[in-house]
């Protein structure tokens, strides 16, 4: 067994294969942390392709770990300098070494391991590579749903609207069809038409639940006082938690269905393969794109009512902090929303601004006027006093020379009168 592991990268994870020390310490050198390609899928999708004995032999000797690849973890790797194919638009390489200590890069065409030189085993690969991430995917907004609240489940199935109760039938059907997927390995045609027309029921839920949050954000642009202001964000508040939920539902089971799809393409037209994981890619980026606009809005909204009542702190120092509160609790729980299915969110929650802080804020002012006041008037007083002391001294000055003139002309008359 030589240490030569193989690299295969897509738009959200690395695959590893190789042999399963060499793999280890690969993966720690990094600081990846991984999961492992289940054996029986990873078998049974080279299996499907040609050369079926060479890759269950070849498979049996390696191990194979998948990362989700983070931007930090994107980083690492990018120093390997992967090959990009313009067929499958996967990177991939080799990675070679001498006692377990990876040292050289080869081109992935030249290396030993069970995929070398075979397109479509490269290919079924791939789409294991894309089911895994979005089986992390939906594992994480499972977590979600569990967080935001225990009972989200019951609340769900308790809902009278129709929409909602198609979603929760389909759900069902997905749930059947992964679990036996998960029991026989492949997806057969009898288990896929199933599936098929689910997609259209969660679709349109999505849409139902997008036109929810939208009219949450509409009600908020049409109340212009603080105190409709304030009961208008207050009862957002769960409203928005309950269709953000409704929204991550419809997205996993968007993504289950994907997963059983690409297990059906692999399985019937294995050749379509690169295609239709490509098509299921553009499709879920523009989902999630939709989504984001619509949940912006609403973030857009809540943090502009948020502005107004901070504003207006002085004249409702009960409401506008309510305002603030409840606005706040809707940013930050779409801002988790957005975390969970990998949407980057923008400005974060405002923060309330207390009337004590507004008012010592005015104080501060009409001190620092009254200071600037206080200033002039002394200024003003300085200049008054300069001025009066101006003319007392030209008045003294015009006292003292009349007085001196009238002594003048008192002297020339007595010289007068004694000639």
């Amino acid at each position: 067994m030589d240490d030569e592991i193989q690299l295969i990268r897509d738009g959200d994870g690395l695959a590893v294969i190789g042999d399963q020390a060499t793999v280890e310490r690969f993966l720690i050198s990094e600081g990846l942390p991984s999961q492992a390609l289940r054996p029986r899928r990873f078998r049974s999708a080279l299996g499907n392709a040609a050369g079926v004995a060479q890759a269950g032999s070849d498979i049996a000797a390696h191990s194979g770990r998948w990362v989700k690849l983070t931007a930090e973890s994107a980083r690492r790797i990018d120093k390997y300098g992967l090959r990009e194919s313009a067929k499958t638009g996967l990177s991939t390489g080799v990675l070679k070494g001498d006692k377990g200590q990876i040292k050289g890069f080869v081109e992935f065409a030249k290396g030993s391991g069970p995929l070398r030189g075979n397109p479509a085993q490269l290919s079924n690969v791939a789409a294991i590579m894309s089911q895994l991430a979005m089986q992390q995917a939906m594992d994480e907004i499972t977590d979600y749903l569990a967080a935001i609240d225990e009972k989200l489940d019951d609340v769900l199935h308790a809902q009278e609207d129709a929409e909602l109760a198609k979603m929760i039938g389909a759900e069902l059907v997905i749930t059947d069809a992964m679990t036996i997927r998960d029991e026989v390995g492949r997806v057969s045609d009898i288990t896929w038409s199933k599936v098929q027309a689910t997609s259209e029921t969660i679709a349109t839920t999505q849409v139902y639940a997008l036109r929810r949050l939208d009219a949450l954000a509409e009600k908020m642009e049409r109340k212009a006082k603080i105190g409709e202001l304030a009961m208008e964000a207050e009862e957002a508040e769960p409203k928005a938690r309950q269709w953000l939920a409704v929204l991550a539902r419809c997205f996993q089971l968007q993504d289950a269905v994907a997963v059983l799809e690409l297990d059906r393409v692999l399985d019937a037209a294995p050749e379509e393969l690169d295609r239709h994981r490509s098509g299921i890619r553009i499709a879920r980026q523009n989902r999630l794109e939709l989504i984001s606009r619509s949940t912006e809005r609403l973030v857009a909204r809540m943090n502009a009512a948020a502005d107004e009542a901070n504003a207006k702190v002085l004249l409702h120092p009960t409401k506008s902090p309510a305002v603030v509160r409840s606005s706040n609790q809707v940013v930050a729980g779409v801002h988790d929303f957005h975390g969970r299915l990998g949407i980057e969110s923008g400005r974060d929650s405002s923060e309330t601004r207390r009337w004590a802080a507004a008012a010592a804020e005015m104080r501060d002012r009409a001190l620092e006027t009254g200071a600037k006041g206080v200033g002039a008037a002394r200024n003003l007083g300085n200049e008054a006093l300069d001025r009066a002391g101006s003319v007392k001294g030209k008045l003294a000055d015009g006292l003292a020379e009349r007085a001196r003139r009238r002594r003048a002309d008192g002297d020339a008359e007595d010289r007068a009168t004694e000639g």
